[in-house]
């Protein structure tokens, strides 16, 4: 017959004392959970999910905001663009002939509004002035945002034929800042309706 063997004590942890070592409390096995699954259940439920979901409200929004809204309203801005309806001199002339019966700007969506709050295009056509400068700026501000601006003609562009006069301002783009630039003294409808719609296009690429 063999010999009888004791199993050996359970693991323990040691700890120097004033008379060497001594025995302290069993150490936890390893199957006990440190920390219960109730706890851990209760823990997931209040901070983990509503992180979760919190989380992916803001990653749909983002995206649905990106893929969705963002070129719905891009397409739609760039589509219907209100001109603020004034002028300055001759190249106002022009502007309104291009909403005649002849080359009908509506059809390409472009209404003009006598309200700047309405309006999201300014279209500076003609001379101006230090004098009515302040005007201007604010006529631009009162607009609401997203807004741009279009130079038609040489005066408004860079000053035209009176860029040396002390009373002209030498380009609108010391005042606001300008999109888009129509070249011409005074430039036909069909030149403004070519800015407009370069304008259009530079929307789509800025997706404003």
């Amino acid at each position: 017959m063999g010999h009888l063997t004791t199993p050996p004590p359970p693991a323990t942890a040691a700890k120097p004392g004033a008379d060497g070592f001594k025995l302290e409390a069993e150490l936890p096995m390893a199957s006990e959970p440190a920390v219960p699954f109730l706890e851990i259940e209760t823990l997931r439920a209040k901070e983990f999910l509503p992180a979760a979901r919190e989380a992916l409200t803001s990653l749909i929004k983002e995206k649905g905001d990106a893929k969705v809204i963002r070129p719905v309203f891009n397409w739609a801005g760039r589509n219907s663009l209100f001109p603020l309806h004034w002028g300055l001199a001759c190249c106002a002339i022009e502007f309104a002939a291009g909403f005649g019966a002849r080359w009908d700007a509506e059809r390409f969506g472009v209404v003009p509004r006598s309200s700047p709050r309405q309006c999201d295009l300014l279209i500076v056509n003609g001379t101006v002035t230090w004098k009515v400068a302040h005007k201007l700026i604010t006529l631009y501000e009162q607009m609401p945002e997203p807004k741009w601006v279009i130079a038609m003609g040489n005066c408004a562009t860079g000053g035209g034929p009176f860029r040396t006069a002390y009373s002209v301002v030498p380009g609108v783009d010391k005042l606001v800042p300008v999109d888009v630039y129509i070249a011409g003294c005074p430039p036909r409808p069909e030149a403004m309706l070519d800015g407009i719609l370069k304008l259009e296009e530079l929307i789509r690429e800025r997706k404003e």
